[in-house]
């Protein structure tokens, strides 16, 4: 008799668990200061900047004339959130909130990948690859966001509706998360994903705009900020204060920027670097022949990338995005991104390295900061071109060559019984 042998949904591999449990219990100590990590500290925004927002939101307002407040409306929530747990102090509630997301996403990933019989890849590049940032992991809220992100992903093969609802809460907490809506199949999809998207988006952007003043301030807040000096192009400056340049850091926009001769200009160039990775994901969609199970999670991916690359600031926790949309590629077998998910789990490792350990070092542009920026940021553009790269030959050059070829032709069948006698 021939059997099909079929793959069956196995048990959660215990590694996987205690690797989590571990990690985590290690991420915890280090924010609630059990552990201390050299460098600044990062947990100072939620216990300050993040605090204090919470004390002006709960009052009905957005954080008015506050420069560090540069975030769609639905940010508030997140913001608000410890109000959930009203008996701990508001960074205890904040950390245990995060590190709640971090267990959902977990909870999504596994259940994918042991109920619909996905790659157990994804939930180990969650697993080992979110800790590798170190404990601002649960000091920002980027953690909740890619929650919601990866469930508008993972949700989008089935219900693209619901994937268009979490998508559209997404970009309407970081923007970001809109990124991945790129990449959705075109047709019905499309049309049922980004409608809902653009719906929901539109119903949260007035319910907040007519409840609460400075809805909409998020549309300009940024248009003055300047050159972060984790970013791409603070690395021009970097290398100019080798050779006497006379600008200077300072704290700016909530974040340490250049100040000084040719920083707009830089600035406008990354500005113009983003438009053009825009661009290049316009002509891939309208060039793509071909969608597989994993074109919107590779797609995602890359879009993620581009903007990260060549935005003018490259916060930590953006890593903590790049980590989540990487997991979900590494669930789908035929993903063509296990070399920039490579490279992004190592960018992640360095910038734990360069924030917050040598963080001091990154500010002054000594050799070890400035080699650090190198590495981490050259990861970044490697696995950002590799991505494109990947993503063009997966849905446009190879489906054309397979045009071309025309249809294989049928080979006879081959009768492989043993004729019973």
């Amino acid at each position: 008799m021939c059997r099909m042998k079929t793959r069956t949904p196995g048990r959660t591999p215990a590694g996987l668990l205690v690797v989590w449990v571990l990690s985590r219990a290690l991420l915890l100590l280090c924010v609630f200061k059990v552990i201390v990590v050299p460098g600044p500290d990062v947990t100072s925004d939620v216990h300050v900047i993040y605090h204090g927002w919470f004390d002006v939101l709960r009052t009905g307002t957005f954080p008015l004339n506050d420069v560090t407040w540069q975030y769609p409306p639905a940010a508030a929530m997140a913001i608000l959130s410890p109000a959930l747990l009203p008996f701990l102090e508001y960074a205890a509630a904040f950390f245990l909130l995060a590190f709640l997301a971090d267990a959902v996403v977990l909870l999504m990933l596994l259940y994918v990948s042991e109920r619909q019989g996905k790659s157990r890849r994804g939930t180990w590049v969650w697993v080992v690859g979110l800790p590798l940032l170190g404990q601002t992991v649960y000091a920002r809220y980027d953690v909740m966001v890619t929650a919601v992100a990866i469930a508008a992903l993972l949700a989008a093969a089935r219900h693209p509706k619901a994937a268009g609802v979490f998508a559209a809460i997404g970009a309407m907490v970081k923007v970001w998360p809109a990124l991945l809506l790129l990449g959705t199949r075109r047709g019905r999809a499309t049309r049922e994903t980004w409608g809902t998207a653009l719906l929901t988006a539109g119903v949260l952007l007035f319910a907040f705009t007519v409840s609460m003043p400075g809805a909409a301030d998020f549309l300009t807040s940024q248009k003055d900020r300047g050159t972060e000096v984790e970013s791409l192009g603070a690395l021009v400056f970097h290398v100019a204060r080798q050779f006497g340049w006379n600008g200077s850091v300072q704290f700016n926009y909530g974040s340490m920027e250049f100040i000084g001769p040719h920083v707009g200009v830089v600035s406008t160039l990354a500005q113009v670097l983003t438009v053009l990775a825009f661009g290049w994901l316009l002509l891939w969609r309208f060039k793509a022949r071909a969608w597989q199970s994993a074109t919107l999670a590779d797609a995602g991916l890359t879009a993620v990338l581009l903007f990260t690359t060549t935005s003018r600031v490259i916060s930590p926790q953006y890593m903590v995005w790049l980590v989540g949309v990487a997991a979900v590629c590494m669930l789908f077998r035929d993903s063509r991104m296990a070399l920039p998910v490579c490279l992004v789990l190592a960018a992640t490792f360095v910038t734990f390295l360069e924030f917050p350990l040598y963080f001091g070092n990154v500010v002054s542009s000594d050799p070890l900061g400035v080699t650090l920026l190198f590495v981490r940021n050259g990861l970044l553009v490697v696995a950002s071109l590799s991505a494109c790269r990947r993503l063009w030959r997966a849905t446009v050059t190879e489906p054309r060559l397979a045009e071309r070829r025309g249809p294989v032709p049928a080979q006879p069948a081959r009768d492989d019984t043993v004729p019973t006698p």
